[in-house]
């Protein structure tokens, strides 16, 4: 077996050697089963097309590693297609326009393969055929981080797409997908992260400890910028990038459990007090929000998921192994999910057995729960709710409002931590 994925620091060395472990255990007990059936005939030169209307329950699953973001059902585990990206540190989100039915993806190209002359582009896919229809030119300067949070995002009307740029100052591309023109560049020193809350407008939080509103014009060129008063402690108690939406509110959770509300709707943002994510006992026993992509929120039913483990000051990047499931009215816990092991799922198609058989029962049993990184929840009436370890590759369905554990999507790519539903 061979040990896939990267890591930059301690926490992940110590998950790679927990990876290893499992590894080694899962090819003992597949050399010891020894069962291997004949593969049938792979058929090749198909072209197909996805239906005309996407799915509520797809789900993107971009790998860093290969460079591509890979297209899933999340009620038949079945891949659907994919889209490549660039040479960057990871694919940035697919951005999905339903009225358009088109697809836009953000790409870093150099002119030698990883060096030359660099140029970045939204290119513009048919949602049908995921084949290329178009590209728009950026100024060669998108940010790019290792899990794509808050780097891209789609305005509402589907008409401008928003690009964060830093070179090392802060701006945003603004994209005219309509007229296939960049529209304007949005200078924003001080601020990160791009927020969508109206058709032209999005928010940013910024690094003294405000928010920003920007406000364009029809043409997708600047009309005005408008700064919040000061709510959280960028020292003390910074919040993280990894927010959800519900209309011109956005919720942010803090390093030190609260989750801070911002409405983007009036001219200024405007930030609620925040409330607690734990109790003083949760807080004593050592729990705290981690992960690369720790918040979900379902808009339907006002459920909040945030991925939780145990962990001191600066442990926010560490996965968890459970998701506890608040109420956002009564700013209440109403329920925990316990993520399913998701070892088997990943060594089974490499090491040749069935990870739902007697053998991956036994290995998720055994071998350590390894938590996610990740959760990504779909707005329909019967949601789902994707899960992701940031190194195995493999993405775990459960039912989003019993916590039911439903099936693995296996062989989903190598590394990466992004979950998008389109």
């Amino acid at each position: 077996c061979q040990v896939r994925g990267r890591s930059s620091n301690n926490r992940g060395v110590k998950s790679r050697a927990k990876l290893a472990g499992a590894c080694s255990a899962a090819c003992i007990l597949t050399l010891a089963a020894s069962v291997h059936g004949d593969l049938p005939p792979e058929e090749i030169g198909q072209v197909r097309r996805l239906p005309e209307q996407a799915s509520d329950h797809w789900v993107w699953v971009p790998d860093r590693l290969l460079r591509h973001s890979v297209l899933f059902d999340g009620d038949s585990g079945r891949m659907l297609g994919a889209i490549d990206s660039g040479a960057q540190i990871t694919p940035k989100t697919p951005l999905w326009s339903r009225a358009r039915k088109e697809i836009y993806n953000v790409d870093t190209i150099y002119s030698r393969g990883h060096r030359g002359e660099r140029h970045d582009f939204v290119v513009i896919y048919d949602a049908r055929t995921l084949e290329v229809k178009g590209e728009i030119e950026l100024p060669a300067k998108a940010a790019d981080t290792g899990t794509g949070i808050a780097l891209v995002g789609m305005l509402d009307g589907d008409r401008f797409v928003v690009t964060l740029n830093q070179s090392p100052g802060a701006s945003v591309s603004v994209a005219d997908v309509e007229a296939r023109r960049l529209a304007s560049e949005v200078q924003v020193a001080g601020c990160a992260g791009v927020f969508p809350t109206g058709p032209t407008r999005f928010g940013m939080l910024c690094g003294d400890g405000t928010a920003i509103n920007v406000h364009l014009k029809e043409s997708g060129e600047l009309d005005r910028i408008i700064r919040s008063e000061p709510f959280f402690d960028v020292v003390a108690d910074p919040v993280a990038e990894k927010g959800v939406r519900d209309g011109s509110t956005w919720w942010f959770p803090s390093f030190e459990g609260l989750l801070h509300e911002v409405d983007f709707g009036d001219d200024a943002p405007a930030a609620k007090e925040p409330w607690p994510l734990f109790t003083k006992d949760e807080i004593e026993a050592g729990w705290r929000v981690g992960g690369a992509q720790h918040l979900a929120y379902h808009r339907g039913s006002r459920r909040l998921y945030s991925i939780v483990h145990k962990g001191g000051p600066g442990s926010h990047k560490d996965p968890g192994a459970e998701i506890w499931v608040y109420d956002v009215p009564s700013q209440k816990k109403a329920s925990v999910i316990r993520a399913p092991n998701l070892i088997a799922a990943f060594l089974g198609p490499q090491a040749g057995f069935d990870a739902t058989g007697t053998l991956g029962k036994v290995l998720n049993f055994v071998l350590p729960n390894m938590g996610v990184h990740s959760i990504a929840v779909t707005q329909d009436s019967q949601p789902l709710l994707f899960i992701r370890h940031a190194d195995l590759g493999a993405v775990g369905v459960l039912d989003a409002l019993s916590g039911e554990h439903l099936r693995d999507i296996d062989e989903a790519g190598i590394s990466g931590a992004l979950l998008v539903v389109p």
